[in-house]
């Protein structure tokens, strides 16, 4: 595996990670100024081996597991740096049906935060889509069955992997439009330290679906995943540690993580379909993306602040 390839595909892995979970190190950040010292050090120690090595780790290699049973579980953690033929086979033939449940996840995620999410609007067209928040059902409804209908016609699981993928993403984003609420709740409460610790890993778990299904369009490689994530995860922890504040005057880097969410899910629908994409596309589009929304939400920070400082 070419060296390149693998530092580009790290550090995209840790910059999707890290800003796609930039609201739950807010509200993380929050509980945790109602804790005791001792406990906010165990979270970001302790709590951060957990989030890389139970959640970040376990996730994608169960993933990929899933798919191809045939692996076993070890196989299925070191398969992309096997040169078995029958290895690269197996995962050849499973890796379309994860990446269009993946795929699907995503997009559903994307036309959710869309029409539906309160937001500083990023874009200009963000605020016709938001006064037409009901037509999220429609589009989805309407996008899973062309996705159906066109994947029948080459593999009935692969229509499968679909409706999994759409399955997905509505189970989930019950469990964390719940844990949102039950987070910023969680700040107010009596609740002992400890149930505070547990709650947040809980929550974390939650909030680390889109990651992990994310990092599948940059590689299939659970290793890799594991380390860019795993990384992500690390700067999330250091921004919950003492940089919120500041982070939080980057309005616009929700809208970058989203769309890249959106460019990734659109990578992986189409290489289940076949189509040959650079293996550098996924890295370089979030690069860009995220860029474009950080220098955005910088210009309009200073913008504000030499406005104040007039004052």
């Amino acid at each position: 595996m070419n060296v390149y390839f693998i530092l580009i595909t790290v550090a995209g892995l840790c910059l999707f990670e890290t800003i796609s979970s930039i609201d739950n190190a807010i509200i993380n950040a929050e509980v945790l100024s109602t804790m005791g010292r001792k406990a906010r050090r165990w979270f970001l120690l302790w709590g951060l081996l957990f989030a890389v090595f139970v959640v970040r780790g376990l996730l994608p290699w169960a993933i990929v597991w899933a798919v191809t049973p045939s692996l076993g579980p070890v196989g299925a953690l070191l398969a992309s740096f096997s040169s078995d033929p029958s290895v690269k086979s197996a995962i050849e033939l499973s890796a379309p049906m994860l990446l269009i449940g993946g795929g699907v996840f995503l997009i559903f995620l994307f036309f959710h935060w869309l029409f539906l999410e309160q937001k500083n609007f990023g874009l200009h067209i963000e605020r016709y889509f938001i006064s037409k928040g009901v037509w999220f059902f429609a589009v989805a409804s309407v996008l899973l069955s062309a996705i159906v209908w066109f994947a029948l016609k080459q593999s009935p699981m692969l229509a499968f992997g679909a409706v999994v993928g759409s399955s997905a993403f509505f189970i989930t984003h019950g469990f964390k439009q719940n844990a949102e609420e039950s987070e910023k709740k969680l700040a107010k409460s009596e609740m002992s330290d400890v149930s505070k610790i547990l709650f947040l890993e809980i929550i974390d778990a939650t909030f680390s679906v889109d990651g992990v299904l994310g990092a599948f369009a940059f590689t299939l490689s659970v290793p890799l995943i594991i380390l860019g994530n795993g990384l992500g995860a690390y700067v999330v922890r250091q921004v919950t540690a003492g940089n919120v504040e500041r982070i939080k005057k980057y309005l616009f880097l929700k809208n970058g993580a989203m769309y890249s969410i959106f460019i990734l899910g659109a990578i992986m629908l189409a290489d289940s379909f076949g189509v040959k994409i650079p293996s550098y596309l996924s890295p370089l589009a979030t690069f860009a993306i995220i860029g474009y929304f950080f220098i955005k939400s910088h210009k309009h920070l200073k913008k504000i602040n030499f406005k104040t400082d007039e004052k």
